[in-house]
């Protein structure tokens, strides 16, 4: 598909679904009903968080050695959700096409008009029905495009989709997708706050899942708190089983048993994690990114 067609679509969707929102906005706590019965297998909603490292042509790490291996992992993970960070127009519309037709996805430039890093949704169509969704900056002023107002190395933001879930007789729920500044204490701990502050506006009947690269170790920093703070549950910590750990930012070398998770999947805490993964796949040597992607197998409630 061309990229003009693309994008007009997307534009399009985006313009239908902020016509259609009807749920009003909630200030109050979260809370999600506990999950009761042992669902349907079928039903687990199986979500990576995905720092795919930017598409560059520096070797030995170019976009174009690591696009089939990240084709391969992905298609043999096969998860519903993908919530992806530093992705690249370009890039993006790689993985777009080697995911196939099954999928589609949301994203936008993190500057205004531009094709520079995203903070991508992608989906599976044939599971998953986008109702509504909308970005925000990680600063003072969330609504202006490019903002960066707590000397961010970058300006960070924020997607997040409202999605239906077919499977699951319609139930809704949310994805938000961050990436939180790699050299600023400070821009982390705001970034977490605001991201705390603006959850609790969405309708708290609903499921919460947040994936994200937070560039800090989970059980080590107060954006790990502030969030956790906020109502939100480590899906691997909640995980009735767990694969190995590593660390999950590698940068191509060795890869840390035990080490630091800075990537995590949280969520509200009806929903329940049968699995959490970091998944080591790589080919020949080669991995797809500098970060190693973290998944969790998901009910709803």
């Amino acid at each position: 598909m061309p990229n003009h067609s693309r994008v007009t679509r997307r534009l399009g969707l985006k313009a239908a679904l902020s016509a259609a929102v009807t749920v009003p906005l909630s200030s109050t706590a979260l809370s999600v009903p506990a999950a009761s019965a042992e669902p349907d297998p079928s039903r687990r909603l199986e979500v990576m968080s995905f720092n795919l490292r930017y598409a560059s042509s520096t070797e030995p790490n170019s976009w174009t050695v690591r696009r089939p291996v990240m084709r391969t992992l992905l298609r043999r993970a096969a998860p519903h959700v993908i919530g992806t960070q530093e992705g690249l127009f370009p890039q993006l519309l790689d993985i777009d096409a080697d995911l196939g037709p099954r999928y589609d996805w949301i994203g936008a430039g993190r500057l205004h008009g531009s094709r520079d890093e995203s903070m991508a949704v992608f989906y599976d169509t044939q599971r998953l029905t986008p109702v509504e969704y909308d970005h925000f900056w990680l600063s003072d002023t969330p609504d202006v495009i490019g903002s960066n107002t707590w000397g961010a190395a970058f300006a960070r933001m924020v997607t997040w989709v409202r999605f239906r879930d077919r499977r699951s007789g319609g139930r809704e729920f949310y994805v938000l997708n961050t990436h939180f500044d790699h050299a600023s204490q400070y821009a982390r701990e705001r970034s977490a706050a605001l991201i705390a502050e603006r959850v609790h506006g969405f309708d708290r009947a609903l499921p919460l899942v947040v994936t994200g690269d937070f560039n800090v170790a989970a059980h080590r920093s107060t954006v790990y708190d502030t969030l956790l703070g906020a109502g939100l549950v480590d899906t691997w910590d909640a995980a009735e089983a767990r694969g190995p750990l590593y660390a999950t930012f590698h940068g191509y070398r060795p890869l840390t048993p035990d080490g630091d998770r800075i990537d995590w999947i949280l969520a509200t805490p009806g929903v329940g994690t049968r699995r959490a993964s970091v998944n080591t796949f790589s080919a020949d040597g080669q991995f797809p990114s500098d970060h190693l992607p973290v998944q969790a197998s998901l009910t709803l409630g």
